[in-house]
């Protein structure tokens, strides 16, 4: 639980730190730091991408991934809830806009899931720890303008990605090392999308792909056994 608490904290100090004096900082120099992230996420999901040793297995998840995530329109779905939740407290003010903002902006994507297994089966949380600066210069911007109600946020990211690590540490058993590291490849290359979206490269449906994660298992077994 190591990651998801430092990210929480990154949260709960970014936003406290946005409230008091956010404005102080520029929309340039906030774009110049993002920059800068942007380039050290698409060096994280690279060096997870590179550790694959199943090309196949990650190609296959990627494929098959994506197209349980169209038909199921995860993305879509995604971008209707942040909607939905919008316009249900657009008129509650700016601490529930700026909690339910902050909230999808913190606890959907790959960083997320992929940092909370990291995470549960022991590893070095890499992915939550550079999430966690994101998500805290991200406070720093959203409690500028949205106020105290992204502080808030914290409670529900600690719980989501919390029951995450803890899931993944229980299950230890069936997620090998092999299997893991075919995982982190595939997230990795999620993460590596990620990054292409913050650099202003190209926007990647990443949100229907997030099924190829959980491909991986199945497919390894099959694998295996053949």
């Amino acid at each position: 639980m190591t990651g998801t608490t430092v990210n929480a904290a990154a949260i709960i100090c970014g936003s406290l730190m946005g409230v008091k004096g956010g404005h102080l900082l520029s929309e340039k120099v906030r774009d110049t730091i993002m920059a800068g992230l942007g380039l050290a996420v698409l060096l994280i999901g690279g060096q997870l991408a590179l550790k694959s040793n199943q090309l196949m297995i990650v190609i296959g998840s990627l494929i098959g991934g994506g197209i349980i995530g169209e038909l199921m329109g995860v993305e879509a779905r995604l971008e209707a809830i942040g909607e939905s939740l919008g316009r249900r407290f657009r008129g509650g003010g700016k601490v529930a806009e700026g909690f339910v903002t902050a909230t999808l902006l913190y606890c959907v994507g790959a960083m997320a899931i992929m940092g909370a297994i990291q995470d549960g089966l022991g590893g070095r949380p890499e992915i939550l720890y550079a999430k966690a600066t994101l998500d805290g210069i991200a406070s720093v911007a959203l409690a500028s303008t949205l106020g105290i109600g992204v502080i808030f946020s914290a409670v529900p990211l600690f719980l989501y990605q919390g029951g995450l690590t803890l899931c993944a540490n229980a299950a230890q058993q069936v997620l090998t090392p092999s299997v893991v590291q075919e995982m982190n490849a595939v997230g990795g290359l999620l993460i590596v999308a990620i990054a292409l979206g913050m650099l202003g490269v190209k926007r990647l449906p990443v949100g229907n792909l997030l099924p190829a994660i959980f491909l991986v298992p199945p497919l390894m077994m099959i694998f295996a056994s053949h």
